[in-house]
């Protein structure tokens, strides 16, 4: 096998790939004789099929698919071992392809259009520093967290009928011979079935279509951990809670700052205000986390081969226009180089993701999704089995999708220890004009 690299600019190259008898015909009589023990053709003994027959029947698709799979590795091989930069798909000359004569040629020769995209580094220290706005909380800011405080320190208390969106409603869902235990948060329903709920109480039957429940697909994914459940439901209420305010007290501040750190309500605000400073640097991070990003697309230079990459979209994706590509493209094409730039920088920092990560992450999904802060009141077994049950649904994209997040999350943490960042206080109404947040 001959493998050679024609390059035409910095962004396109031509792979020719140069096959004799010698790279595939060992495996092609190979797989011939399997073929021969294995047939069961009328007027033959089975496994007694002369391989002339079966060379005849089947010698051509055989050929076919053994030449392929050459090539196939062979151009993957290609490309890991020479560390080229591809972006797309190595495309075939469907001319080149045709013009091959399966029935008598023993030599042949393939040829790829490859799309490369130019080489590049990244170098943190010639790169320019990023602001980091350190925000100053005022009185409102105290007002608002401890508001929240209140709430996310409050107990879940059980109650004896719903009474009001917010409400955990623990039961059954069932129909036919499905039954699956699951939790409703009333405030992710729609209006209407908080209406069929509000009153009832434990051992109470609901009928409802599951479809008109939640008031969006995701609400319904993540009670259920399905998205294709349709029809008529019953729900048997099992218990019912109600997250309750905590008051001001001595227990309030220990279960906030820990016990004995403060003992009057001033001590307390004082502490408060200092946490409510380091939980502020959360949201700088995330203004931070897109000025990095287009910090690095700024100065990092990276040629692509957009001629390469349009028609590439128009093969692999048949529902395409070229007008849907140009329009599109020069958000394409910015995704492009934020991923391989990204992807440098993650194999540089030796970046890993555990199976323990995702869990977590689709965990964390189904808490925010039911609204459970701190203790969650026995709902661990549920919370797991709801994550689990999400992550293999979708035929593994939902997996992939999680994994993507977790990665792309640890690589930009890699990113934020290297960029050099100079720090500038802001205040919070002028950071949200910056970051452009609305009220």
């Amino acid at each position: 096998m001959n493998i050679t690299l024609e390059k035409s600019s910095t962004t396109e190259a031509s792979l020719r790939v140069a096959l004799t008898p010698e790279d595939y015909q060992a495996n092609v009589d190979k797989k011939i004789k399997e073929y021969s023990r294995q047939a069961n053709l009328k007027g033959f003994r089975p496994g007694k099929v002369p391989t002339s027959v079966i060379q005849r029947l089947y010698g051509k698709s055989i050929l076919v698919d053994e030449v392929n799979d050459k090539l196939s590795k062979a151009v993957n091989e290609y490309i890991r071992e020479a560390k080229l930069l591809v972006v797309g798909d190595p495309l075939p000359d469907r001319a080149k392809a045709d013009e091959i004569d399966w029935d008598t040629q023993k030599d042949f020769e393939f040829v790829y259009n490859l799309g490369l995209a130019s080489d590049f580094d990244v170098d943190f220290t010639k790169l320019p520093e990023v602001t980091v706005y350190e925000i100053q909380a005022g009185e409102k800011e105290y007002n608002d967290t401890l508001a929240d405080l209140k709430k996310r320190m409050g107990e879940h208390a059980h109650v004896e009928e719903v009474g009001q969106a917010g409400d955990l409603v623990y039961g059954t869902f069932k129909q036919g011979d499905y039954s699956e235990k699951s939790a409703i948060p009333t405030d992710k329903i729609t209006e209407a079935a908080l209406q069929q709920f509000l009153g009832k109480k434990k051992e109470d039957v609901l009928t409802f279509d599951i479809q008109t429940l939640f008031a969006d697909e995701k609400g319904l994914k993540l009670a259920t951990g399905k998205d294709d459940l349709t029809g008529e439901f019953e729900f048997t209420i099992e218990d019912i809670t109600r997250n309750q305010d905590s008051e001001l007290n001595q227990e309030f501040f220990d279960k906030v700052l820990g016990a004995g750190k403060v003992s009057s309500e001033e001590e307390f605000k004082a502490e408060l205000v200092k946490i409510i400073q380091e939980n502020y640097k959360r949201e700088a991070e995330f203004l931070l986390r897109d000025d990095v990003q287009k910090m690095l697309l700024d100065n990092i230079q990276i040629e692509l081969p957009n001629e390469f990459l349009k028609q590439w979209l128009l093969v692999t994706n048949e529902e395409l226009t070229e007008e849907e590509v140009e329009k599109d493209f020069d958000k394409f094409a910015s995704d492009l180089r934020w991923t391989l730039i990204r992807n440098k920088i993650a194999e540089a920092g030796d970046i890993k993701v555990e199976n323990e990560d995702i869990n977590t992450y689709a965990e964390a999904m189904v808490r925010q999704q039911f609204g459970i802060y701190g203790d969650d009141n026995g709902m661990g077994d549920i919370i797991k089995k709801v994550a689990q049950n999400y992550l293999q649904e979708n035929k593994g994209q939902n997996y992939m999708n999680v994994f993507n997040r977790v990665y792309f999350g640890k690589t930009m943490d890699f990113i934020l220890t290297q960029v050099k960042t100079n720090t500038q206080p802001i205040d919070v109404e002028t950071f949200k004009a910056k970051a452009g947040v609305e009220e």
